[in-house]
């Protein structure tokens, strides 16, 4: 087993959001936990894959092994649902516990605290910014924002009344159009990504501290599992399958949050009253 500290450069966002991750902490300054405070613990990041492929492959397998209880977009449609809620869960529960923790730290902890709020920030920001496009491009799709008599006077406010204003104009609606198109077909997917980016990463809770993610996660399987049990299955299983299923993942993130916990406690010795400085 191999432990070693995590340096601040792999903490820092990866992938298509690594540019404006880059631009963000830049102008808020880089201040990411220690690496006696964020240990890079290789075991505990096993044990969260693998229960991830392990709770993904018994879902594929549940689906393709029984009947859907309703249509394929009433399937799609109701995951989709559940990574909203999912998403809302998370946000109020991380912004939730952040707050407790710049409440119950000593003065030097919360300001400690507060200068890592980057990540989860920049999560957040992320997140709005795909229903804010998709928002936008529908609105300059249906002509809500700008329409042709709006954009006549503002090219004759310019360069006099004529038929170049009419040419310009119907241009810049035609062009105007395609591009909110494109915005809106990209929004989607990119709303999806990143949300599910959101919830597994906890809206990067860990970088204000390692204990976050771990007490977080099991109130989000939790509400989940409540939510999927009023909403009904997604399957026709018999019901030990259903249930056995539909416990499994509250039941192992909670175990493996405990003994995250622990870990951290007896091999890092990082605990909830020294993540507080008490």
């Amino acid at each position: 087993m191999s432990i070693t500290a995590r340096p601040q450069a792999d903490r820092e966002a990866a992938g298509p959001l690594a540019t404006a991750d880059e631009i963000f902490r830049t102008l808020m300054g880089r201040h990411a936990p220690d690496a006696d405070e964020r240990p890079d613990d290789r075991l505990i990041r096993r044990m969260q894959t693998g229960r991830t492929l392990l709770g993904l492959g018994g879902a594929v397998w549940l689906v393709l092994a029984y009947p859907l209880s309703s249509g394929r977009e009433e399937f799609v449609l109701g995951k989709v649902v559940e990574l909203g809620m999912a998403c809302a869960v998370l946000l109020a529960g991380s912004v939730l516990g952040i707050t407790a923790f710049l409440a119950a730290g000593t003065p030097d902890r919360r300001r400690s605290f507060a200068r890592r709020l980057s990540g989860p920030l920049i999560c957040m920001l992320a997140l709005a910014l795909g229903p804010a496009l998709f928002w936008l491009a529908l609105s300059t799709v249906k002509g809500d924002l700008v329409g042709e008599v709006e954009l006549v006077n503002f090219y004759s406010s310019l360069l006099g009344r004529g038929i170049l204003c009419s040419v310009l104009s119907f241009l810049t609606l035609v062009i105007g159009c395609l591009l909110a198109i494109a915005v809106l077909i990209v929004s989607v997917p990119y709303t999806l990504v990143t949300a599910y980016a959101c919830v597994t990463s906890c809206f990067r809770a860990s970088d204000v501290h390692q204990l976050l993610p771990a007490l977080l996660s099991p109130l989000l399987v939790w509400s989940l599992f409540a939510f999927q049990l009023f909403n009904g299955p997604d399957v026709a299983a018999p019901p030990e399958v259903l249930y056995t299923f539909l416990l499994g993942g509250p039941l192992s993130v909670t175990a493996l949050s405990v003994w995250e916990v622990r870990r951290l406690r007896t091999r890092y010795g990082i605990t909830l009253r020294s993540a507080l400085g008490r």
